[in-house]
């Protein structure tokens, strides 16, 4: 996922004093002899720049395995992705974070990762085990891209909030949405993905033609939408933003607790259940890695239950293990997505390109 879809992630790591182990590049690797060769003590996780886990998980991995975690980050989703197919058979790490479900098939087809099936993986639903057949990624973590509003902008205008994606059209919510730019920001794209789940391929453009003539406003990313545009956040009231919708993602409403001081007892903003898009985000093990035995340590610790329920209030993602047990304030706060949309890796693979050029004719001209 994009650094944008963990949002809160490195205001949680100052407000904690919670540490990742990042690193910037190589290092001494503590060693140790095996069959007469050193063998390295690190493995190194290649991530984007929003991979958060507590100090205290991280060290239970190392007191589990012997092996200490280096993480590399990377800068987005993509770009992390980019350098890794551009370093293909020589890797900067063992292990690669955050290839997500519209990226997929581009790391699969360019040949990045080793097989290897996890211990531990009879406990994530098949359903998003996307490559189960070959197991050259191991499903980490769940999140959902939808439309968030604020309560009190409905409730001071008694107006019931926005379901649906076919609610957003209707003259009732006129020039209220802002989105993020889907050749730009992973929430934009994921946006956009939900309207071609929804509308199919002949009918997504004519829905985004009624959005935009409803009045969406389209920025960059999504620290200006949530940030600046949107009426419900904490950041957007300092702003005296005007938008009381925004895409965003359906674990908004529990940051917007988690920072309040004090904490409310409900949060300031819901979530339109009928708008969202399904993420998947894997994890694979570099074809080329150093240390592939500790890499494939990482990959079963990351689907364990230490990690699987470290996550949420972290990373602001949903556990894929059945039995992972969700923080109060996650479950209390967040909304539980039933139907979300989703598109095939392969379709968006075959489409993505043409679908975000389309789509910018049409919204941005």
């Amino acid at each position: 996922m994009s650094t944008t879809k963990k949002f809160a992630v490195t205001a949680l790591a100052a407000a904690l004093g919670v540490s990742t182990l990042a690193a910037c590049g190589g290092g001494k690797d503590d060693s140790g002899s095996g069959d007469g060769q050193q063998k390295s003590k690190t493995v190194t996780l290649v991530s984007h720049d929003s991979f958060n886990a507590s100090d205290a998980v991280l060290k239970a991995f190392t007191k589990e395995t012997g092996y200490t975690v280096k993480v590399l980050k990377s800068g987005d989703a993509g770009a992390a992705l980019n350098q890794e197919i551009l370093t293909k058979g020589s890797p900067r790490g063992d292990v690669f974070f955050g290839v997500d479900n519209t990226l997929l098939s581009r790391a699969l087809d360019n040949g990045i990762f080793t097989p290897y099936e996890a211990k531990g993986l009879d406990g994530v639903p098949e359903d998003v085990q996307l490559d189960s057949g070959k197991h050259r990624v191991t499903p980490v973590d769940t999140g959902d891209i939808c439309v968030n509003y604020d309560k009190k902008y409905f409730a001071d205008k008694k107006l019931a909030p926005p379901k649906s994606f076919d609610d957003l059209i209707k003259p009732a919510y006129k020039n209220l949405l802002v989105t993020e730019n889907a050749a730009t920001s992973s929430p934009g794209l994921g946006f956009l993905l939900g309207t071609v789940g929804q509308y199919g391929d002949d009918g997504w453009q004519g829905y985004w033609k009624k959005l935009r003539a409803n009045g969406v406003k389209v920025v960059d990313g999504w620290e200006q939408a949530y940030n600046e545009e949107f009426s419900g956040s904490a950041g957007g009231k300092k702003a005296k933003a005007d938008r009381p919708l925004v895409v965003s993602y359906a674990s908004s409403p529990p940051v917007e607790v988690l920072y309040a001081e004090p904490q409310p007892k409900e949060a300031p903003t819901g979530v339109a259940t009928g708008t969202c898009f399904r993420q998947t985000e894997f994890a694979g093990l570099l074809t080329g890695a150093k240390n592939e035995e500790g890499g494939k340590a990482l990959i079963d610790f990351l689907i364990g239950q230490k990690f699987q329920e470290d996550m949420p209030l972290n990373m602001f993602v949903n556990p894929v293990v059945k039995d992972a047990k969700l923080p109060e304030l996650f479950t209390k706060h967040g909304v539980v997505v039933d139907k979300p949309q989703t598109v095939a890796p392969d379709k968006i693979a075959d489409n993505r390109e043409q679908w975000v050029k389309s789509w910018s004719s049409l919204v941005l001209k």
